[in-house]
């Protein structure tokens, strides 16, 4: 069946500023298809295999790392109401997001405290309070204990203390954060730094959720490593994502341990030698933004944005990816809805069918040479660029 390409709309009119940015970013790109090449790191990088087999290694990368700075969790369109609440699992912890009347963010260890039952199953809602399905103890939305089932027999609870157990967060450009370690702070400001009016500019707060898919991925290592470049599109997509990108070709911008890469979209080709006032930046650029540890935005100047979170799993070989895509509007027409699903398909297809395919068949194959190691090319920045801090951040 002959996949369907997605239409590339522009989903906004840039700001002149705006616009002088993109088309100086497109004039990288422009550069480097006339010349066949593209951003490069310094020297090659090797990561040893051990690094993504060994046990003790992934659990000191989730209590050192993962559980103590601001994780990446969801987009704010996916809570817009007071009493609106999302589930999740992200590394081994279960946590619960709820927007209170006020509109601001709580986020709290999703376990009831009487006994450790999980409180509120996997996904979103709306709810005025949670009530656990093993003894009916009953919290608010921002996890005060409102509730002890037949207290006058169980004993008098201390309200305050037994509050379900909060945990830092916050929303910075349409995204929303969450530190996994009760009792520590996070500063989002300072962990997001220049990368945060990049994404402000991409106005996630004015778009509405189409659909979330979810999917089931290998080490979250493994999965980063296939994210990151643009080296393997001709080989594991070329009936998909080789269609509308060029291969091995792509702009590198770091932002602490964030990254933009910018793909050369087919059009660009028709582009060089014409005078910029012609030049299409949407049409011709695919940019994405990824935030450590695991949160890309593609597509964000378009009218429909795949935001897909790639968060560690329960396991050292297992990894969850939510795909969210976003419209610029209400689907207010069956073309809209159309248009919306080739979209969303299109990306969770290529996902699952192709990358995760490949990268489930890395992770079985990697036990087979666990003194050997990986070798990335200086055409893959972003994937040394990972790499190098997390070593930062472990260190």
């Amino acid at each position: 069946m002959a996949v369907v390409i997605p239409e590339y709309a522009a989903g906004f009119d840039f700001e002149p500023q705006e616009r002088q940015r993109a088309l100086a970013l497109m004039a990288r790109l422009v550069d480097h298809y006339a010349n066949n090449t593209t951003d490069q790191a310094d020297t090659q990088w090797r990561e040893p295999v051990r690094n993504y087999l060994d046990r003790d290694r992934w659990q000191r990368e989730m209590t050192q790392v993962i559980h103590r700075i601001p994780i990446p969790v969801g987009v704010s369109v996916e809570l817009p109401h007071p009493g609106d609440y999302k589930s999740l699992r992200v590394a081994g912890k279960s946590i619960l997001l709820t927007r209170g009347q006020d509109g601001q963010l709580s986020a709290m260890i999703n376990v009831c405290r009487h006994r450790g039952m999980r409180l509120v199953p996997e996904g979103c809602g709306s709810a005025r309070r949670f009530t656990c399905v093993y003894h009916a103890w009953s919290y608010a939305p921002d996890g005060a204990l409102l509730g002890v089932n037949g207290e006058e027999k169980f004993g008098p609870v201390d309200r305050a203390q037994f509050g379900l157990l909060k945990l830092a967060c916050g929303e910075r450009a349409g995204l929303m954060f969450v530190c996994l370690t009760p009792g520590l702070n996070m500063d989002l400001d300072d962990w997001l730094g220049d990368v945060l009016p990049e994404l402000e500019s991409l106005r996630l707060t004015q778009t509405v959720p189409f659909s979330t898919r979810y999917l089931d991925g290998p080490n979250w290592k493994v999965t980063a490593d296939g994210f990151l470049e643009s080296y393997h599109f001709a080989s594991l997509h070329p009936d998909t994502v080789a269609k509308t990108n060029f291969t091995n070709m792509q702009a590198f911008d770091s932002y602490g341990p964030h990254i933009r890469n910018t793909y050369g979209l087919k059009p660009l080709a028709t582009m060089v030698g014409r005078p910029q006032h012609e030049w299409d930046p949407v049409e011709c650029l695919g940019v994405t933004y990824w935030l450590f540890p695991g949160l890309a935005v593609a597509g964000g100047w378009r009218q429909h944005t795949a935001v897909s979170i790639m968060l560690p799993g329960d396991s050292w070989e297992a990894s969850t990816t939510q795909q969210t895509l976003l419209m610029r509007h209400e689907p207010y027409s069956e073309e809209d809805r159309t248009s919306a699903q080739v979209a969303s398909d299109f990306f969770y297809d290529a996902f699952k069918d192709e990358d995760y395919t490949a990268q489930h068949l890395v992770q079985q194959s990697l036990a087979s040479v666990p003194d050997e190691c990986h070798i990335f090319g200086r055409n893959e920045p972003a994937v040394q660029h990972f790499h190098r801090h997390l070593d930062r951040l472990m260190a």
